[in-house]
Protein backbone atom coordinates (compact mmCIF):
# COMPACT_ATOMS: atom_id res chain seq x y z
CA UNK A 1 0.00 0.00 0.00
CA UNK A 2 1.22 3.51 -1.15
CA UNK A 3 2.07 6.15 1.89
CA UNK A 4 3.43 9.21 2.08
CA UNK A 5 6.45 7.56 3.36
CA UNK A 6 8.30 6.18 0.69
CA UNK A 7 11.38 4.84 2.57
CA UNK A 8 11.67 3.45 6.12
CA UNK A 9 14.21 2.32 7.86
CA UNK A 10 13.81 0.96 11.68
CA UNK A 11 17.01 -0.05 13.75
CA UNK A 12 19.16 -1.03 11.11
CA UNK A 13 22.44 -2.78 11.98
CA UNK A 14 25.31 -3.59 8.90
CA UNK A 15 28.53 -5.66 10.18
CA UNK A 16 31.74 -5.97 8.48
CA UNK A 17 33.26 -9.27 9.72
CA UNK A 18 33.93 -8.09 13.46
CA UNK A 19 33.10 -4.64 12.96
CA UNK A 20 29.96 -3.00 13.77
CA UNK A 21 29.70 -0.22 10.31
CA UNK A 22 26.37 0.70 11.26
CA UNK A 23 24.43 0.83 15.07
CA UNK A 24 20.84 0.77 15.28
CA UNK A 25 20.02 3.49 13.00
CA UNK A 26 16.60 4.54 12.10
CA UNK A 27 14.93 7.12 9.38
CA UNK A 28 12.29 7.50 6.94
CA UNK A 29 12.17 9.79 3.41
CA UNK A 30 8.44 11.04 2.81
CA UNK A 31 7.89 10.79 -1.21
CA UNK A 32 8.98 13.99 -2.62
CA UNK A 33 11.52 15.59 -0.43
CA UNK A 34 14.81 15.94 -0.24
CA UNK A 35 16.56 13.93 3.26
CA UNK A 36 19.82 14.36 4.02
CA UNK A 37 22.50 12.43 5.90
CA UNK A 38 25.64 13.95 6.68
CA UNK A 39 28.74 13.12 8.72
CA UNK A 40 32.13 12.59 8.38
CA UNK A 41 34.15 10.01 6.34
CA UNK A 42 33.84 6.60 7.64
CA UNK A 43 30.40 7.09 9.39
CA UNK A 44 28.52 4.38 7.55
CA UNK A 45 26.83 6.63 5.28
CA UNK A 46 27.73 4.47 1.88
CA UNK A 47 27.19 1.49 4.43
CA UNK A 48 23.55 2.39 5.16
CA UNK A 49 22.68 3.12 1.43
CA UNK A 50 24.36 0.02 0.19
CA UNK A 51 22.24 -2.19 3.00
CA UNK A 52 18.80 0.23 1.42
CA UNK A 53 19.88 -1.07 -2.07
CA UNK A 54 20.25 -4.41 -1.90
CA UNK A 55 24.10 -5.00 -1.58
CA UNK A 56 25.30 -5.94 2.14
CA UNK A 57 23.12 -7.76 4.20
CA UNK A 58 22.00 -6.40 7.76
CA UNK A 59 19.58 -6.59 10.50
CA UNK A 60 16.57 -4.85 11.24
CA UNK A 61 13.91 -3.37 8.44
CA UNK A 62 13.75 -1.76 5.52
CA UNK A 63 10.87 -0.61 3.82
CA UNK A 64 10.31 0.72 0.51
CA UNK A 65 7.04 1.38 -0.59
CA UNK A 66 5.50 -0.49 2.11
CA UNK A 67 7.04 -3.15 1.18
CA UNK A 68 9.93 -5.17 2.79
CA UNK A 69 12.94 -5.44 1.04
CA UNK A 70 14.46 -8.18 3.23
CA UNK A 71 15.82 -11.42 0.80
CA UNK A 72 15.34 -9.16 -2.28
CA UNK A 73 18.34 -8.59 -4.75
CA UNK A 74 19.55 -5.85 -5.92
CA UNK A 75 18.04 -5.94 -9.50
CA UNK A 76 14.38 -6.21 -8.18
CA UNK A 77 15.08 -3.54 -6.59
CA UNK A 78 16.04 -0.92 -9.21
CA UNK A 79 13.38 -2.47 -11.29
CA UNK A 80 10.93 -1.05 -8.09
CA UNK A 81 12.51 2.06 -8.80
CA UNK A 82 14.81 2.78 -6.33
CA UNK A 83 17.88 3.51 -7.50
CA UNK A 84 21.33 3.83 -6.27
CA UNK A 85 24.10 7.00 -7.58
CA UNK A 86 27.57 5.19 -5.72
CA UNK A 87 30.14 7.64 -4.48
CA UNK A 88 32.97 5.28 -7.06
CA UNK A 89 29.80 6.04 -10.15
CA UNK A 90 30.39 2.77 -12.03
CA UNK A 91 30.61 4.11 -15.28
CA UNK A 92 32.06 2.03 -18.60
CA UNK A 93 35.17 3.90 -18.86
CA UNK A 94 35.16 2.92 -22.79
CA UNK A 95 31.82 3.52 -23.53
CA UNK A 96 30.66 6.98 -24.63
CA UNK A 97 28.37 9.38 -22.87
CA UNK A 98 25.42 8.14 -25.29
CA UNK A 99 26.03 4.14 -24.46
CA UNK A 100 26.59 4.90 -20.51
CA UNK A 101 23.19 6.58 -20.87
CA UNK A 102 21.76 4.09 -22.20
CA UNK A 103 23.19 1.43 -20.22
CA UNK A 104 20.83 3.14 -16.99
CA UNK A 105 18.03 1.67 -19.43
CA UNK A 106 18.50 -1.45 -20.35
CA UNK A 107 15.44 -3.00 -18.65
CA UNK A 108 13.21 -0.79 -19.15
CA UNK A 109 10.63 -2.14 -22.48
CA UNK A 110 8.90 1.82 -22.95
CA UNK A 111 11.28 2.94 -25.83
CA UNK A 112 9.72 5.85 -26.18
CA UNK A 113 10.03 6.44 -22.26
CA UNK A 114 13.38 6.33 -22.55
CA UNK A 115 14.05 8.09 -26.18
CA UNK A 116 12.40 11.08 -23.75
CA UNK A 117 14.75 10.87 -20.49
CA UNK A 118 17.22 10.60 -22.90
CA UNK A 119 16.69 13.81 -23.93
CA UNK A 120 15.71 15.60 -20.53
CA UNK A 121 19.15 13.68 -19.08
CA UNK A 122 20.79 16.20 -22.10
CA UNK A 123 18.97 19.45 -21.28
CA UNK A 124 19.86 18.51 -17.56
CA UNK A 125 22.80 18.41 -18.63
CA UNK A 126 23.98 20.47 -21.62
CA UNK A 127 27.88 19.28 -21.07
CA UNK A 128 26.61 16.13 -21.81
CA UNK A 129 24.73 16.46 -24.68
CA UNK A 130 27.96 18.12 -26.27
CA UNK A 131 30.02 15.21 -25.29
CA UNK A 132 27.09 12.16 -26.46
CA UNK A 133 30.06 9.95 -28.51
CA UNK A 134 33.05 11.12 -25.98
CA UNK A 135 34.55 8.39 -23.62
CA UNK A 136 33.69 8.28 -20.23
CA UNK A 137 37.30 7.90 -19.27
CA UNK A 138 38.33 10.94 -21.26
CA UNK A 139 36.00 13.11 -19.28
CA UNK A 140 36.84 15.15 -16.23
CA UNK A 141 35.50 14.28 -12.62
CA UNK A 142 32.62 16.47 -12.60
CA UNK A 143 31.58 15.97 -16.09
CA UNK A 144 31.89 11.71 -14.83
CA UNK A 145 29.75 12.82 -11.76
CA UNK A 146 26.85 14.65 -14.29
CA UNK A 147 27.18 10.95 -16.51
CA UNK A 148 26.45 8.82 -13.01
CA UNK A 149 23.74 10.93 -11.93
CA UNK A 150 22.35 11.11 -15.67
CA UNK A 151 22.94 7.19 -16.14
CA UNK A 152 20.64 6.92 -12.82
CA UNK A 153 18.10 9.01 -13.80
CA UNK A 154 17.75 6.59 -16.88
CA UNK A 155 16.79 4.24 -14.26
CA UNK A 156 13.45 6.14 -14.09
CA UNK A 157 13.78 6.47 -10.10
CA UNK A 158 11.06 7.10 -7.83
CA UNK A 159 13.76 7.62 -5.53
CA UNK A 160 17.47 8.63 -5.95
CA UNK A 161 19.91 8.04 -3.62
CA UNK A 162 23.11 9.90 -4.34
CA UNK A 163 26.23 9.31 -1.95
CA UNK A 164 28.55 12.08 -1.68
CA UNK A 165 27.66 13.72 -5.61
CA UNK A 166 30.52 16.81 -4.26
CA UNK A 167 33.34 15.30 -3.74
CA UNK A 168 35.86 16.42 -5.00
CA UNK A 169 34.35 18.81 -7.09
CA UNK A 170 34.93 22.76 -8.66
CA UNK A 171 32.79 25.08 -6.96
CA UNK A 172 31.10 25.78 -10.76
CA UNK A 173 30.45 22.00 -10.97
CA UNK A 174 28.48 21.64 -7.48
CA UNK A 175 26.42 24.69 -8.96
CA UNK A 176 25.41 22.70 -11.84
CA UNK A 177 25.02 19.89 -9.75
CA UNK A 178 22.65 21.56 -7.26
CA UNK A 179 20.39 23.53 -10.01
CA UNK A 180 19.97 19.53 -11.30
CA UNK A 181 18.56 17.93 -7.82
CA UNK A 182 16.55 21.31 -7.52
CA UNK A 183 14.99 20.58 -10.97
CA UNK A 184 14.37 17.25 -10.23
CA UNK A 185 12.82 17.35 -7.07
CA UNK A 186 10.62 20.05 -8.17
CA UNK A 187 9.76 17.45 -11.20
CA UNK A 188 8.62 15.44 -7.92
CA UNK A 189 11.64 13.29 -7.39
CA UNK A 190 12.23 11.70 -4.03
CA UNK A 191 16.43 12.24 -3.16
CA UNK A 192 18.48 10.74 -0.57
CA UNK A 193 21.43 12.37 -0.17
CA UNK A 194 24.79 11.43 1.58
CA UNK A 195 27.37 14.47 2.34
CA UNK A 196 30.46 14.75 3.93
CA UNK A 197 29.36 18.41 2.61
CA UNK A 198 27.21 19.61 5.23
CA UNK A 199 26.97 22.48 3.77
CA UNK A 200 25.40 21.55 0.49
CA UNK A 201 23.01 18.87 2.05
CA UNK A 202 21.98 21.68 4.70
CA UNK A 203 21.26 24.05 1.34
CA UNK A 204 19.08 21.69 -0.44
CA UNK A 205 17.17 19.16 2.60
CA UNK A 206 13.90 19.58 4.41
CA UNK A 207 15.28 17.07 6.35
CA UNK A 208 18.37 15.38 7.85
CA UNK A 209 20.42 12.80 10.11
CA UNK A 210 23.67 13.63 11.19
CA UNK A 211 25.73 9.69 11.02
CA UNK A 212 28.45 9.56 13.29
CA UNK A 213 30.49 6.43 13.79
CA UNK A 214 27.56 4.60 12.53
CA UNK A 215 25.21 6.16 14.49
CA UNK A 216 22.47 8.35 13.88
CA UNK A 217 23.70 11.22 16.46
CA UNK A 218 20.73 14.13 15.37
CA UNK A 219 17.71 13.88 13.23
CA UNK A 220 15.82 16.93 12.23
CA UNK A 221 14.45 19.81 10.31
CA UNK A 222 16.73 21.64 7.93
CA UNK A 223 16.14 24.98 10.82
CA UNK A 224 16.95 22.85 13.78
CA UNK A 225 20.31 21.44 12.27
CA UNK A 226 21.12 25.47 11.04
CA UNK A 227 20.46 26.48 14.80
CA UNK A 228 22.09 23.78 16.49
CA UNK A 229 25.61 25.04 17.86
CA UNK A 230 27.46 21.63 17.58
CA UNK A 231 26.34 21.30 14.01
CA UNK A 232 27.45 24.78 13.58
CA UNK A 233 31.09 24.16 15.30
CA UNK A 234 31.72 20.62 13.81
CA UNK A 235 30.45 21.03 10.23
CA UNK A 236 28.81 23.90 8.76
CA UNK A 237 31.56 26.05 6.90
CA UNK A 238 33.79 23.74 6.85
CA UNK A 239 33.62 23.25 3.11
Amino acid sequence: MTTDTILDVRHLDVYYGKSHAVRDVSLSIERGEIHGVIGPNGAGKTTMLNAIAGHVDYDGTIEYDGAGLAGRDARAIVNDGLIYCTEDRDLFPFFSVHENLLMGAQFREDRDAVREDLEMVYDLFPRLDERREQEAETMSGGEQQMLAIGRALMSDPDLLMLDEPTLGLAPIIIEDISEAIERLNADGLTILLAEQNSTFALRHAERLALLETGTVELSGSAAEFRDDEYIRDAYVGVH
